[in-house]
């Protein structure tokens, strides 16, 4: 086991169901983060009341960081919530997504210098969400499940994956783990992205400018995504032509960043 300090970043917006059942996982963790941070791009009151409830019932503190409603903001939440992180590596999640029991430990176990990862997803359908009443345990059996096989666990695999010198088609931002200094090298989250689509994504790209490459936990590192009525994808076109700029012109840090929060 590696003794490096870890923050865990969940971001959230006005589902606070789905951030019980996150909270809910983080308690059965065979490995704890040294602090959680919940990035809240504008919830109403019931998420604060269910974080104030969840910081006496989980062993770890835990952190709220909020700003006003006023659209998809990601990007700025995450930036905001990670200049107030004290650890090293983060790990960070999507507020929809729920986490096995070893997921904070497979993540902490495949650290290396000059490397991000990103884990396993399974989908969760509608059906099964509405029936899990606060159960974070998935059997591989499971009924409303899908990409099942990514239910299966086998840590000694994913020390077989090589690293990427370009962003994967497999990756996704729900579950992802860097170390903090790399976050700050490329200024974090680009800000001038705002709505859904390729703020992740376009991230990645610029670590991987920097010659910080990617690693897929190929059967470890696995949450849980709740279905759910998709974002308004209304910027998705300006937002990849933004990306599109990163990949071109090979963008090693963004302008509207991290750095004004420091």
């Amino acid at each position: 086991m590696k003794h490096i300090k870890t923050t865990l970043i969940i971001t959230t917006y006005n589902w606070p169901e789905a951030l019980e059942l996150v909270l809910i996982s983080l308690k059965k963790q065979t490995l704890q983060p040294n602090e959680i941070i919940i990035a809240d791009d504008g919830s109403d009151f019931r998420t604060k009341k269910l974080i104030e409830k969840y910081k006496i019932i989980l062993p770890t503190q835990i952190h709220h960081e909020w700003h006003e409603d006023k659209g998809f903001m990601k990007s700025s939440i995450l930036n905001k919530a990670i200049s107030k992180s004290t650890s090293e590596y983060l790990i960070q999640i999507d507020g929809d997504c729920f986490l096995h029991p070893n997921f904070i430990e497979d993540h902490v176990n495949n650290i290396e210098k000059d490397l991000y990862l990103f884990g396993t997803r399974v989908r969760v359908k509608k059906e099964l969400a509405t029936k899990l009443n606060k159960n974070t345990s998935i059997s591989f059996f499971r009924k409303g499940l899908k990409k099942r096989m990514r239910n299966i666990r086998i840590p000694f695999a994913s020390k077989l994956y090589s690293k990427t010198q370009s962003i994967s088609p497999k990756f996704r931002g729900c579950n992802m783990s860097y170390w903090k200094k790399d976050f700050l090298l490329i200024n974090g989250y680009d800000e001038d992205i705002n709505g859904w689509g390729r703020e992740d994504s376009e991230f990645a790209i610029r670590l991987h400018n920097n010659n910080i490459n990617g690693k897929r936990l190929k059967f470890s590192g696995i949450v849980y995504h709740l279905d759910h009525k998709e974002e308004s994808k209304s910027n998705f076109m300006i937002n990849d032509e933004r990306q599109n700029n990163t990949i071109k012109n090979k963008v090693l840090r963004c302008l509207n960043g991290v750095d004004k929060y420091l």
